[in-house]
């Protein structure tokens, strides 16, 4: 039974599915809020052309068509929030790590709340939820922002390419460091075996939702992915300020600090309703 006046859509990172964030999906379910977690195509095995996805090989080539886009995943995550807002269903969307780029191109503004509020519409996406996630400028795609000056892509220590390189999927080296390092051992070996793989993100950002919609964004302090220190860089890259809230913990806050990121979801919903003006149904 839910009884908050607003939904979280989660878009989870790369390499993932929505497993890891069962945890996540379930503390907010006990306080009342409707939640939806879809698997991303570009992380999906089953169409990654790898084979067996038990035993999955990366170094097929990629399935007839190519791979699936990140401007897919926006596309897919964007059926599911038109379906949620013809209901009338108020939305904070969430994006974690690369999942973010997908909620900021996702939250197109035909989806926005405050412009359906302003078309006498109801419902649409209240609010962005950032969780170590980036926040790009209109135009960049993930792999862009990588990109050095001269054009080169910055290596990353914890991505692999296979037998296509660049063309080809990235899988995760080293997880247990670089994304699980503040799960115990036997937690982070589990969670590890269970990434995926996805081809590289060159989907440019189609609009800016930041200057519109509220947003909120978590710094994950002790994270070894992606820099905190960019992390603060990006959460203040907008002319719009966010809502900040720091997490000590690693990549993976859905698992490792699970109870206090439902608490900080609730709290941004929550004051963003208060702020907005929506009621309950």
């Amino acid at each position: 039974m839910t009884s908050k006046s607003f939904a979280v859509v989660l878009s989870h990172g790369s390499w993932h599915t929505p497993e890891p964030y069962q945890a996540l999906l379930n503390a907010l379910t006990e306080k009342g809020i409707e939640v939806h977690c879809p698997q991303r195509a570009t992380c999906d095995l089953s169409q990654l052309n790898v084979g067996n996805v038990d035993n999955p090989d990366f170094n097929r080539k990629a399935p007839p068509g190519g791979y699936p886009l990140a401007s897919d995943d926006a596309a897919e995550l964007g059926v599911l929030l038109d379906k949620l807002i013809a209901q009338g269903k108020s939305i904070l969307l969430a994006g974690h790590s690369s999942g973010g780029w997908v909620a900021a191109e996702a939250a197109q503004p035909a989806r926005q709340y405050p412009v359906r509020a302003r078309e006498g519409r109801p419902g649409g996406i209240i609010g962005l939820f950032l969780i170590g996630a980036f926040v790009l400028p209109e135009g960049q795609s993930v792999h862009s922002f990588s990109q050095r000056p001269d054009g080169t892509v910055a290596e990353s220590p914890f991505k692999r390419y296979h037998k296509h390189g660049s063309d080809g999927l990235e899988t995760v080296v080293d997880a247990e460091k670089y994304l699980f390092n503040e799960l115990d051992q036997a937690s982070a070996k589990k969670w590890a075996s269970k990434l995926t793989a996805a081809p590289l993100m060159k989907s440019p950002l189609t609009h800016n939702p930041y200057d519109v919609l509220p947003c909120a964004y978590v710094i994950l302090e002790k994270d070894c992915a992606i820099p905190p220190d960019l992390q603060e860089q990006m959460a203040t890259s907008q002319s719009k300020p966010f809502t900040t809230y720091r997490a000590p913990c690693d990549h993976s806050p859905h698992l490792s600090w699970t109870n206090e990121l439902a608490q900080k979801i609730e709290e941004f919903g929550d004051k963003v309703v208060t702020e907005s003006g929506i009621r309950a149904d």
